[in-house]
Order: C-alpha cells, then structure tokens, then sequence
C-alpha cells in the first residue's frame, strides 16, 4: 500500500511538471515519459532509503529527524540526476529537447531537479511532522485519561479493603493482619508498574489476592472457580481490569445473600483475542438489599479499554439464567 502510494504520487507529480513546462499536448506527451521514469526512480529510491535509516532516523528529535530525511531526499535527487545524465553520455544522447530522453546540460539539469524536489519536500515533511506531533498529543492525552480512570477505581478498592480488615480487627485480629500485608502486597504490586498495560499473569495474581482479602470477610459464602488455566500470561491488559470485575461480582452476587454463592471465571483464547468471563448468582427473594455506598461503572471499564485498544476491545453484560455474566475481551498482544 506504501509503495502504491508513492508510485501515484511521483506519476501524479510527473503530469503536473510536464504541463507546467510543455507549451502543447504534443510536447507534453514526448516529455511525459521522461519526467515519470525519473521521477519514480527518486520516489522509489527515497522511500526505501529512508525505510532502511528509519531506526537511525527515530533516534533523532522531530525537527533534526526532518532536516536529516530532507537531506537524504536530497542525495538521492543528486545520485539519480547524475546517474541519468552519465547514462546519457554513454549512449551518445543529444541535447536536452526534441523529446530525447537524457540530458547533457549537467549543470541546469541537476540545479533544477534539486529546486524541484526541495519546494516539494519541504511541504510533504512539514505535513509529516505537524501529523507525528498531532498523534503525541493524542498519545498524551488518552495515556492522561486512563491515569484518570485508574486513580479513580483504587481509592474505591482501598475504602472497601480497609472496611474489611476494619471488620475483622475486632473478631480476628491475625486475618485481619494477613489482610493488610494482602493489601501490601496488592498495592505493591500495582504501582511497580510503571506503564498502563501489565501482563496478565499479574492482573490474575491481582485478582488472587483481592479474593484472599474477600474471603476473610465472608468466609464459606465466597467461592471462585477459576477456569484460565489456557490464558498466556505475558499477555497485556490494563492494570486493575480484572479484579474489579470480580469485586463487582462480589458486591452484587455475594453480599447480598445469606446463602453461599459461587463466581465463575472462565479465561480462554478465542482467535487473536482473549475472553475473560466473570460471572456471578443473582440473589433470590431472601436475600439481603444490597448496601450503599460506591458502585463500580462498567463504563469506566469499557473507557479504560476504548483507550487502550481502540475498538478491538470491549466488555459486554448479560443475565442468563439467575446468573449475571460480564465478557470482557481485548487483543492477545504478548508483552516484550
């Protein structure tokens, strides 16, 4: 697709110079071939030149990469210009009219494919770098959106693990010490990670630990079969997704009745993508009315993921036989 692309515009570029210069069509069509064979060549030979410079190139600040690129543009103009003038010569070509197809005035040829090529890069990279900094800002903004988002689920987590541990100060004082270096642990464990995706072997160890913290609290009444034995755990996702799905899961399928309840977390790897089910019971007419208080928004979570991964992810709900499930799936891109 690149190169297609830069094939129609050399071509395009090529009539646009043959009618500038040409008095008529009969001219224009014996110039026509020269000027679209020497331009393709300088098309084709920049771009696989800057191809291969690109790690070079990106190692350099926008402004010094740009000049660098119009540079390398520029040496190409002279190695084909001149190339096509030496081949000329040892062809024996005559003067640079007539429609023949090599020139021999060296000097105002080169002078006026370099003049050529300057006014013509000179807007292509400005183009180049005004769009590269539009994506940084973009980048930027989205990263400052999720950081958001982020900061506003743990505060929420910690109220509700320090109301637990608060809980069982009183009746157990050693679970609710294995509690806080749970809750250590947890919070170690997510803010070492200095990027917004983590491995998902960390994100399930996240949620391992969320469930030990739970399960001080509530006892038998919690349990959680776990089905991701088949997910690849260098997988990224961002950080804190799963373990409030499974709080959620908690908060609306546990608490709420008296009875002991299970939530299922199912994990597989469906194509190129990876699904994550989290399901819980719905309580029965005996059970308790849920309390008040912060509520996790499954939008946040839909948000956070629009973020990361555009529309290749998403999280879906439905409720199915006395049973809410919530699906989430995102792309299966293994960390470096």
């Amino acid at each position: 697709m690149a190169v297609t692309g830069v094939v129609i515009a050399c071509e395009l570029l090529a009539v646009l110079l043959t009618l500038a210069r040409t008095p008529g069509w009969s001219s224009f069509y014996a110039h026509l071939p020269q000027a679209a064979v020497l331009l393709l060549w300088i098309g084709l030979a920049s771009a696989a030149l800057l191809c291969r410079l690109r790690p070079w190139l990106t190692r350099h600040a926008v402004l010094a990469g740009s000049v660098l690129a119009f540079l390398v543009v520029l040496g190409v103009v002279v190695g084909v210009s001149e190339a096509a003038f030496w081949l000329g010569r040892a062809l024996g070509a005559g003067p640079d009219t007539g429609g023949n197809w090599f020139p021999t005035g060296r000097g105002p040829f080169l002078a006026r494919n370099l003049a050529i090529a300057a006014l013509v890069m000179g807007p292509v990279l400005r183009y180049f770098y005004l769009h590269t900094e539009h994506q940084r800002n973009v980048r930027r903004e989205a990263d400052a959106r999720l950081a958001a988002l982020q900061a506003r689920i743990r505060p929420h987590f910690l109220f509700n693990s320090m109301n637990t541990i608060a809980a069982l100060t009183r009746d157990n004082p050693a679970a609710a010490e294995q509690a806080v270096e749970d809750l250590a642990d947890l919070f170690r464990a997510s803010l070492a990670e200095g990027t917004q995706l983590i491995p998902l072997g960390d994100e399930l160890d996240i949620a391992r630990v969320y469930e030990r913290i739970e399960r001080h609290r509530l006892g038998d009444r919690l349990q959680i079969d776990w089905h991701v034995e088949d997910l690849p755990p260098g997988a990224r996702m961002p950080g804190l997704t799963l373990q409030p799905l499974l709080e959620n899961a908690i908060y609306h399928g546990i608490e709420p009745s008296s009875r002991p309840g299970q939530i299922a977390v199912h994990g597989r790897v469906a194509g190129d993508r990876i699904e994550i089910e989290v399901s819980n019971p719905l309580p029965g007419d005996g059970g308790k009315p849920r309390r008040g208080g912060h509520r996790l928004a499954l939008d946040n979570i839909r948000e956070r993921l629009a973020l990361a991964y555009g529309d290749r992810a998403g999280l879906t709900t439905r409720h199915d036989g006395g049973r809410f499930t919530a699906t989430l799936h995102f792309p299966g891109v293994l960390a470096a």
